[in-house]
C-alpha cells in the first residue's frame, strides 16, 4: 500500500509540478535538466514496483519496447503526426503496468528527440506519453479484453497528448496559463488533433493483436 502511494505521488503529483516548475523558470535551456530529473522520477516508481529477481528482465523488455518505439517514430518521419508512439506506449502499459507504460512513454519521447530536436517542450511530451502509458496500465484488464475499449482509449490519447502540448504552447509564449489563449491553441491545433485520434487508432488496430501472443508468451516464460 504504501509502495502505491509513493508510486502514484511521484507519477501524478511530483513529476507534473517538475514539468510546470521548469516551463515557468526555466524556459529556454533548463529543458535538459527537467528531462533528467523525469527520467530520475519516473525511475523510482518503476523500480518499487518489481521483485529484484525479475528486475533485469523488466529492464531488458524496457528497452525493446522503447527501442521499437523510437523506430517507429524515425521510420514514419516523413508523415508529420502519424506515428506509432503512442500505440506502443499503451501496449506496454497495458502488458507490464502502470510504471513501465510510463517509462517507455517518457523514454520514447527524450531518446527520439535527439534526432527530431531536443527543447522546452521536450518535458512536455515526456509528461505526456508517460501518462498514457501509466493509464493504460490502471486499465489494462479493460484495453486488454475489450477492443472497443482499447480503440477508444487510444482516441482519447490522442486528445489527451494534443491539450498537453497546447498548455506547453500557452506557457512558452505567455509565461503562465491564460485560458483564452489556450482555448485558442486547441481549437487551432482541432486538424492536428483529428490527426493524433485517426494515428492511434490505425496503429493500435494493427499492433496490438501482433504484439499480445508474443507478450502473454516472454510473460509466462519468464514469469513477469
Amino acid at each position: 500500500m504504501a509502495k502505491n502511494v509513493i508510486k502514484y505521488l511521484f507519477i501524478l503529483l511530483l513529476i507534473p509540478l517538475i514539468v510546470i516548475f521548469g516551463a515557468l523558470m526555466f524556459p529556454e535551456r533548463g529543458f535538459a535538466l527537467i528531462s533528467c530529473a523525469l527520467i530520475i522520477l519516473a525511475c523510482v516508481p518503476f523500480f518499487l514496483s518489481f521483485e529484484h529477481k525479475k528486475t533485469t528482465r523488466r529492464i531488458v523488455l524496457l528497452a525493446v519496447m522503447t527501442a521499437l518505439s523510437v523506430a517507429g517514430r524515425f521510420i514514419f518521419a516523413p508523415i508529420p503526426f502519424f506515428k506509432p508512439v503512442t500505440a506502443i506506449v499503451v501496449i506496454s502499459g497495458m502488458y507490464f503496468g502502470a510504471e513501465f507504460g510510463f517509462l517507455t512513454g517518457a523514454l520514447s519521447s527524450v531518446i527520439s528527440n535527439f534526432y527530431f530536436g531536443q527543447g522546452a517542450w521536450t518535458p512536455f511530451q515526456m509528461f505526456s506519453w508517460g501518462i498514457i502509458g501509466f493509464f493504460a496500465g490502471l486499465l489494462s484488464n479493460q484495453l486488454i479484453r475489450s477492443r472497443i475499449i482499447l480503440i477508444l482509449y487510444s482516441a482519447l490519447a490522442g486528445v489527451a497528448y494534443s491539450f498537453i502540448m497546447d498548455v506547453w504552447t500557452v506557457m512558452w509564449m505567455d509565461g503562465y496559463f491564460n485560458i483564452t489563449r489556450f482555448s485558442a491553441a486547441v481549437i487551432t491545433a482541432l486538424p492536428i488533433t483529428v490527426e493524433y485520434i485517426v494515428s492511434n487508432v490505425i496503429f493500435i488496430l494493427i499492433l496490438a493483436p501482433l504484439f499480445k501472443n508474443k507478450i502473454e508468451r516472454l510473460k509466462t516464460k519468464y514469469g513477469i
